[in-house]
């Protein structure tokens, strides 16, 4: 089963539940890994089983980054609020950065998420 991580800006967690309650059946068949407050709001709204990591600004990013690093990550959705500055960029850009040199699947938005996991997971 691939693994796929799941992290959304606050403003941008509502529209995560949505996407991940959208395709639940396909990510059932997955191990899924979060931020925290992401990943307890998917689990609570889906029932999906969700390893939930620290919080974003408290080092969720950085461990999602080094699991990525790690080879244990298929992809990444990370919904990001783009009008909002984030103190944790550095962190932020950090899982960028491994996302690109280990060349793993990063959707940023909800139209780039639908592709990722419409290719990743087909029906």
């Amino acid at each position: 089963m691939p693994t796929i991580a799941l992290i959304a800006h606050d403003r941008k967690k509502p529209t995560m539940v949505a996407l991940v309650q959208q395709h639940r059946a396909l990510l059932a068949r997955c191990d899924l890994i979060a931020t925290g407050t992401t990943g307890s709001q998917v689990a609570d709204a889906t029932g999906l089983p969700v390893t939930c990591l620290l919080s974003g600004p408290l080092g969720g990013d950085a461990q999602i980054a080094a699991r990525v690093a790690q080879r244990e990550v298929a992809a990444v959705v990370f919904l990001v609020d783009p009008l909002y500055a984030h103190p944790h960029e550095p962190d932020i850009q950090g899982l960028l950065r491994v996302c690109n040199l280990y060349d793993v699947p990063l959707a940023t938005n909800l139209s780039t998420a639908q592709l990722v996991l419409g290719a990743l997971l087909p029906s």
